[in-house]
């Protein structure tokens, strides 16, 4: 009898897990809570183990002519001009010209349009309660039918619903990180095509990404957890925004002007996912889901590997299902915990906390092109 698969989340690690089950014989119902997409999100990566991933997907035409034409990276002072400059291929992974990078919200919309035939979507819903038997997993929704799935997989975010009602309380799990950050949309072009554009004060970084003719602004600053914070509460994002960059030099006025205007704003923390495991009998965590990676774009790229890699282990054995969870996570977890041992130091860059580290940061940069240059050499004469 065909398996069934409930997976929560409609995003880059939810679409693409829906696309592998089906393809291994499994029947795939995935509910969203949104009732479309973001158009915000900065630019992502895929790389490393995702590239075969997408590769064997089909959908690596759409993703480069969606990619961005970004080489490197620029921080400006207060009047922007450059002060610092860092080449972006010093950070390419082994993959090389294989990788892309593209804005978050298309490359979700791609790897949706790959797996939308494969499988049934139910939008503008949610999970609302799990109870596992010995032979199912019966599920209440929002406000489809209850329904029983034989397996269910938590895609849905750093606020998982799957995750807060298998595993407990979100903090029981999740660290904040002393980081908030906010993106937001320009349709139009912003500088060059070829740079992203970071300016800096003690504990604040706004940068400008260029894409396909409009741009993507980030706000990142350092701060402590909110009280309360409602990942939902977009005017609590947009007033702590504001008052984070009120005063700042450079064109941050005007792009403050977008984030009160705008009704596509993503905000959210910087967390750190700790959990001891992720999965509990018929149910298991995905992506952000199970572990919160990197300001470096990381996540997308190990929600597409973790993905392919539960669903090859889930259809090798999927009546030993725990055993199956079990593997997922060891192989999985070799590519996740040394990201997110790194989130300090990719803050320590994108972010410094005072002025002198920006100094320090700035003079750093001039000598990531001399190891570029050296790793190179390595390469070629490996």
């Amino acid at each position: 009898m065909t398996k069934t698969v409930l997976i929560s989340g409609a995003g880059i690690g939810g679409s693409t897990l829906a696309y592998w089950l089906a393809d291994r014989g499994f029947h795939v119902t995935v509910v969203e809570r949104a009732t479309g997409q973001r158009s915000s999100g900065n630019p992502v990566d895929v790389k490393g183990p995702a590239i075969d991933v997408v590769e064997q997907m089909g959908t690596m035409p759409r993703l480069r002519a969606a990619s961005s034409d970004v080489s490197q990276m620029n921080f400006v002072n207060n009047t922007g001009r450059r002060v610092a400059r860092v080449d972006l291929k010093a950070f390419q992974g082994s993959a090389g010209d294989r990788e892309v990078e593209v804005p978050r919200a298309d490359l979700a919309a791609i790897l949706l349009d790959a797996s939308r035939d494969h499988a049934e979507f139910l939008w503008g819903d949610t999970i609302t309660g799990l109870t596992q038997q010995a032979d199912g997993v019966d599920v209440t929704f929002e406000k489809a039918q209850t329904r029983r799935f034989d397996f269910v997989i938590g895609a849905d975010g750093l606020h998982s619903t799957v995750r807060r009602l298998v595993f407990g309380a979100e903090s029981e799990f999740i660290r904040h990180m002393g980081i908030y950050i906010a993106t937001v949309r320009i349709d139009e072009p912003f500088g060059s095509d070829q740079e992203v554009l970071i300016y800096n004060t003690p504990g604040r970084a706004v940068s400008v990404h260029p894409s396909n003719g409009h741009a993507l602004a980030a706000f990142m600053f350092r701060h402590q957890g909110v009280p309360g914070f409602d990942h939902r509460d977009t005017e609590l994002h947009k007033r702590l925004v504001i008052e984070a960059f009120t005063d700042q030099g450079w064109r941050v006025p005007e792009l403050l002007d977008r984030v009160r205007d705008t009704d596509d704003l993503f905000f959210d923390s910087v967390s750190k996912g700790e959990l001891p495991h992720w999965a509990d009998g018929r149910i298991a965590l995905l992506g952000d889901a199970a572990s919160c990676v990197s300001l470096f774009g990381d996540g997308s790229t190990l929600a597409i590997a973790g993905a392919y890699t539960l669903a090859e282990e889930l259809a090798s054995t999927p009546d030993a299902h725990e055993a199956a969870f079990r593997r997922y996570e060891t192989r999985h977890r070799v590519l996740v915990d040394p990201k997110l041992n790194g989130i300090s130091t990719a803050a320590a860059m994108l972010i410094p906390a005072t002025k002198a580290g920006i100094a320090l940061r700035n003079t750093a940069t001039r000598v990531i092109p001399a190891v570029t240059a050296i790793r190179s050499r390595v390469r070629h004469a490996a």
